[in-house]
């Protein structure tokens, strides 16, 4: 039997008890900022001291009431997070002193003028490309202006130096999330994808920060240790696969645990909150503290920049660095850019890396649970015999 990692439970649990440290963080007087979306640029509450949370909805059990608000064949990630909002079943939500969205979506900016109704809502106006110096100058503006404006919503003046600690101490939390997720590049992998996915996906319910990177830290060196005993979790001839599209916070049971049950290995997560928003970091070293957020910021490869090719060349390196076999690109229902982008995505892995690829389009519900397991099956033999769809 092979034995969790020391301190991995406090991660396994870390959305749970932040519901009761967020309410212990407002008894204190302190501020809570909510956010949607990895474009966020997270310094600029931090640097508010400001604790900031997600308030992304991971739940089906709230999308009814979304729903009489909301069309049906909207994402149930939007409708997820709506419910929560309209029924105050989600705690970080309720105890929020702002929110911040961003325009990432059509879906998400009409979310946000129902959601402004009843909460202190501040959207930004993400440019659709990252090329040229108008998008590079908007985002840039758009950042200050968050500044502005967290500043009038909490009462609270941020300096350029109080930014710059800011960003020192996200990049520290990135650089152990990286070395963290990293472990999967080893044969066999050194984690389960749930062991990978719980930590990456809990880190962000850890309000104490010197707290969040002692337990990255020890945590990855008790990994390491359990590795170096011989006592990985994940089989040595195991099909390594990769995650790619859509935020799967809300499918993780049915996506991760019925890929690994099917036979693979998941060594890889090209998502939100995973590698896609950790890979880079902000420039320490650059006098304008905008600057370096905006370039940090604006170089997100997400589906929804036109000419996203920062994910192409996310991809083709991570195949390469984490000896993938094969990539799973998770759409959820309604997410149009990643549903178009797939077609680019396939394309690319299949010709360029001559790989197997495949795409499943979902929601938050169990019902095709067994579906998918069968496909997954189907997968994982094809890896296996060495067969590559194109």
């Amino acid at each position: 039997m092979i034995n969790l990692p020391s301190n991995f439970d406090s991660f396994n649990e870390a959305r749970q008890r932040g519901f009761i440290a967020a309410k212990e963080l407002k008894e204190r007087g302190e501020k809570l900022v909510g956010v949607f979306c990895t474009f966020t640029p997270v310094e600029i509450p931090m640097a508010a001291k400001a604790t900031v949370v997600g308030v992304c909805g991971v739940s089906e059990e709230p999308i009814p009431e979304a729903e009489k608000i909301l069309p049906r064949n909207l994402c149930p990630l939007i409708k997820s997070s709506f419910g929560h909002a309209i029924t105050d079943t989600c705690p970080y939500f309720y105890f929020s002193d702002m929110l911040i969205g961003e325009t990432t979506c059509d879906g998400k900016k009409k979310m946000y003028e129902e959601l402004g109704k009843i909460k202190n809502t501040h959207v930004m106006h993400l440019p659709n490309m990252k090329a040229g110096d108008i998008a590079y100058q908007l985002w840039k503006y758009e950042i200050k202006s968050l500044k502005d404006e967290v500043e009038k919503s909490l009462g609270v003046t941020i300096t350029d130096e109080d930014i710059r600690e800011a960003i020192k101490d996200k990049n520290e939390e990135r650089r152990l999330l990286k070395e963290f997720y990293e472990l999967g590049k080893l044969k066999p992998s050194a984690l389960t994808g749930m062991e990978m996915f719980q930590v990456l996906n809990q880190a962000g319910f850890k309000f104490d920060r010197d707290e969040l990177k002692s337990s990255l830290r020890n945590i990855i060196d008790s990994m390491k240790e359990r590795y170096e005993k011989g006592e990985s979790p994940v089989g040595k001839d195991k099909p390594r696969i990769l995650i790619t599209g859509s935020p799967i916070g809300g499918i993780s049971e049915k996506i991760i645990t019925t890929i690994e049950e099917s036979g693979a290995s998941i060594v890889a997560y090209e998502l939100c909150g995973a590698i896609r928003s950790n890979e880079l970091l902000v420039d320490e070293d650059n006098e304008d503290v905008y600057d370096a957020l905006t370039q940090k910021y604006i170089n997100i490869g997400c589906s929804c920049m036109m000419n996203n090719d920062n994910r192409v060349e996310l991809l083709d390196r991570l195949i390469d660095e984490y000896e993938v076999d094969g990539v799973i690109d998770v759409v959820l229902q309604a997410c149009h850019t990643f549903n178009i982008e797939s077609y680019k995505m396939k394309q690319f892995v299949t010709n360029e890396k001559n790989i197997p690829f495949m795409t499943i389009e979902t929601d938050y519900s169990k019902s095709d649970t067994e579906q998918l397991r069968t496909r997954f099956e189907a997968f994982v033999e094809m890896i296996e015999e060495g067969v590559c769809v194109k």
